[in-house]
Formats: structure tokens, C-alpha cells, sequence
């Protein structure tokens, strides 16, 4: 299979080294459930439009424009061709900065993830040798990329043949921890809590294996919409009560222990129980009503002074 365009294009460098390389998302929301706007009566999608926050009046496409506040309600206006005109080097290369421990890297800062490959046979040698040299440490490249007319910085390390970035938060987008855990309290714990709790997480020690991730809320929006789309009535759970949050800990704590087989087989029944029925709905056509046309009235329009 073709890989689907390119999202970005232009050169991987390093020192003296240069390659031309293509870039594209390494992750995707076509898979979710998306919903449409409609008209209720009419059954019809509805489309927004770009009100004058100030006249009312509809604006059209060509009337839109970027504009910067300098003060309260006073735009300073800035076309598209002189936010092209702001080059800087990043906007069409990759420049390695330098390298980084990949264990140094904090979480927090790690934002969209993108494959890199080389763009035809002309640099393959080059990308290679920038590949291999990497995999030899372990190390991250930390390089800078102009994306949708922002430098974003971004790490990049092998995967596979071609090479993983990720681009990262800068400093102000990450907000400091101590600001939300300076009021949390350390209780003294007793060291049979400790163990306790200690042995539940070796009872659940795994591996990483994202192929067992299970998105229960986008099953039970597809099983939503076949059940609607099939005809079939549409049963509103009850909300559930809050559980009592005065609890004995270390109750809890031996109750975990003790129950933690058991509801292993009895989820795994419930999962069994879950695609027997997702295979036995079978969704009908449904019927469509016929859309009314609207009149459209002509949008205003407001000369400037």
C-alpha cells in the first residue's frame, strides 16, 4: 500500500551532511466516530459561517483576514504573503542541533509524533548514514522544523529504517507540577499497607503491548449508531452512584488481593458476552427524509470608512 501524502518536505541535516526527506503523521483519527451538525427538521447538515463580531453581517471568504491585537479591539493586519516573507532556515530544513541522552528526555515535552524517510534513491545513502550513526548510541537528535508557520523543536531517533520525530512543548506550554502537588499531604503509611499494595502491582506486572488497547467509549458509539441506524430502541443506562470514599484502606487493600482473580474471569465473560451480541446486530437502511430547500438571503455587506 502507497503511503498517503507527504505532510512535509525538505532536508535532514547534519554538520555538512544533507539529505531530502519527506515527513509524515505517525498517528491518525480516521478510525474515530465523527458526528455531523444537522437541522433537526430538516435532516440537513448545517455549515457555519464567519460572523462580524461587532455588525452582525456575514463575511465572506475573501473579506478574511489575520490580524494581531496591539490593544483592546485594535487589530494590526497581517497578510499571508508577508507571514510567507518571515523565512528562517527551519522553514525547508531539519537542522540537527545536537544530541541528547534519550533518557533525559521529559515526558511532558513530547507532543506529535511523525515518520521520517528519505524522498527518493538521491539521498538514501546519506539518510543512511545519519540512521546508523544514530543507532549505535543512544542517543536523540534535537533538531528545529518549521510546521503550519510555527518552529516547533523536534526529537528525532531510528525506527526501523527510517527515523521517528517528535516534535516538543517548549518551555512555557509545560505547566510546573509544584503548582498542583504542593498541597498534597504525606500521610505516614504503615509498611503492611506498603506491601500490600506492593504485591497487587506485581500481580499486574505486563508488558507494553498497545495492540491490547481496547477504546471502549468509540466500541459503544459504533454499537450507538447501529443500533439507531437499524431502528432498534436505545436503552439510557441509569447513572451510577458515587461510591463511598470513606473506606478502610487496608480492607481495601486485602479485598483487592483476595478479589483480583476473580474479576479477571468475570470481565473476560463479560467481553465474550459483548461480541456475541455486536455479532448478531445486523443494521437495516434506514429511511431518509426529504431535505427542504432553504432560500438563502444575499449576505450583508458593510464598506469600510
Amino acid at each position: 500500500m502507497a503511503p498517503p501524502r507527504a505532510y512535509w518536505k525538505g532536508s535532514l541535516k547534519l554538520s555538512l551532511v544533507t539529505c531530502p526527506v519527506v515527513m509524515y503523521p505517525a498517528s491518525t483519527t480516521v478510525e474515530k466516530t465523527k458526528f455531523r451538525m444537522i437541522n433537526r427538521d430538516t435532516g440537513n447538515r448545517l455549515k457555519q459561517q464567519m460572523i462580524d463580531a461587532e455588525t452582525g453581517d456575514v463575511v465572506e471568504k475573501d473579506q478574511k483576514a489575520r490580524g494581531y491585537e496591539i490593544s483592546k479591539g485594535e487589530y494590526v493586519e497581517i497578510e499571508k504573503d508577508e507571514l510567507e516573507a518571515v523565512q528562517i532556515e527551519s522553514n525547508h530544513t531539519i537542522d540537527i542541533d545536537n544530541f541528547v541522552p534519550r533518557d533525559e528526555i521529559d515526558r511532558r515535552y513530547l507532543n506529535h509524533p511523525y515518520y521520517i524517510a528519505p524522498d527518493g534513491k538521491a539521498g538514501a545513502d546519506a539518510f543512511a548514514v545519519i540512521r546508523d550513526a544514530m543507532k549505535d548510541q543512544d542517543r536523540v537528535a534535537l533538531a528545529r522544523i518549521v510546521l503550519t508557520n510555527r518552529e516547533h523543536v523536534i526529537a528525532i531517533e531510528p525506527l526501523g529504517k527510517g527515523l521517528l520525530g517528535t516534535t516538543l512543548r517548549y518551555p512555557y506550554e509545560v505547566r510546573d507540577e509544584t503548582d498542583y502537588f504542593d498541597d498534597i499531604k504525606s500521610p505516614k503509611i504503615s509498611k503492611d499497607m506498603i506491601e500490600l499494595a506492593t504485591h497487587i502491582l506485581d500481580s499486574k506486572a505486563s508488558h507494553f503491548d498497545p495492540g491490547k488497547f481496547k477504546d471502549e467509549y468509540e466500541t459503544a458509539l459504533k454499537t450507538l449508531v447501529k443500533r439507531k441506524a437499524a431502528g432498534k430502541p436505545i436503552k439510557i443506562a441509569a447513572k451510577e452512584d458515587k461510591p463511598d470514599n470513606v473506606i478502610n484502606l487496608m480492607d481495601a487493600l486485602k479485598a483487592s488481593i483476595a478479589g483480583g482473580k476473580d474479576s479477571g474471569k468475570s470481565s473476560g465473560k463479560a467481553s465474550k458476552r459483548a461480541k456475541s451480541e455486536s455479532k448478531s446486530e445486523r443494521p437495516h437502511a434506514t429511511r431518509k427524509r426529504p431535505a427542504k430547500k432553504a432560500s438563502r438571503s444575499p449576505a450583508r455587506h458593510r464598506k469600510a470608512s
